[in-house]
């Protein structure tokens, strides 16, 4: 990772005070760290269920509900909407979505999980909670999981909102 020490400004350089014992960003190498340890092991484990990470997230999201619309599901998944459609189409293929008309309008169609998709989810989001699950509470404990969800959240915010 590497951070800029000098930035141009119209008028010239001007220097940026020394961030070495910046408390901020000596979170910034261990978050994404974690980050990448963290998606490697998934990624691993939801491919050795024959899905790609982008078909689990949908799954997942689609399990327990009477399914959601393009946009709801563009919404509530990490899949890109550009992604989305692609994922969406093979999911069908393999018969473990429909798509399903929107009664009064037809612009909008509704995604569902098939039983046989039903079945899928069942199977895989308990197996890869149980996959997970030791990786948490061997570092973290509920109170602690607890605590990084709630600060997780407060800087995720925080990003969005850009710089005002």
């Amino acid at each position: 990772m590497t951070i800029i020490l000098t930035s141009t400004i119209l008028t010239g350089v001007v220097d940026v005070p020394d961030f070495k014992d910046d408390p901020y960003l000596k979170v910034l190498r261990p978050l994404v760290e974690a980050y990448l340890a963290f998606w490697r092991e998934e990624s691993r484990h939801i491919r050795s269920m024959r899905l790609t990470p982008s078909q689990f997230d949908v799954i997942a999201t689609l399990g327990d509900t009477d399914g959601m619309t393009c946009s709801e599901l563009s919404a509530a998944t990490l899949v890109t909407k550009g992604t989305l459609t692609g994922v969406l189409d093979r999911l069908e293929t393999k018969g473990i979505i429909r798509r399903d008309d929107v009664k009064g309008d037809r612009r909008c169609t509704k995604i569902r999980l098939t039983d046989k998709g039903e079945a899928l989810f069942r199977k895989t989001f308990a197996a890869h909670a149980s996959f997970l699950r030791p990786y948490f509470t061997r570092a973290l404990t509920q109170k602690e999981a607890e605590q990084a969800r709630g600060l997780l959240l407060r800087l995720r915010n925080s990003f969005r909102q850009g710089t005002q």
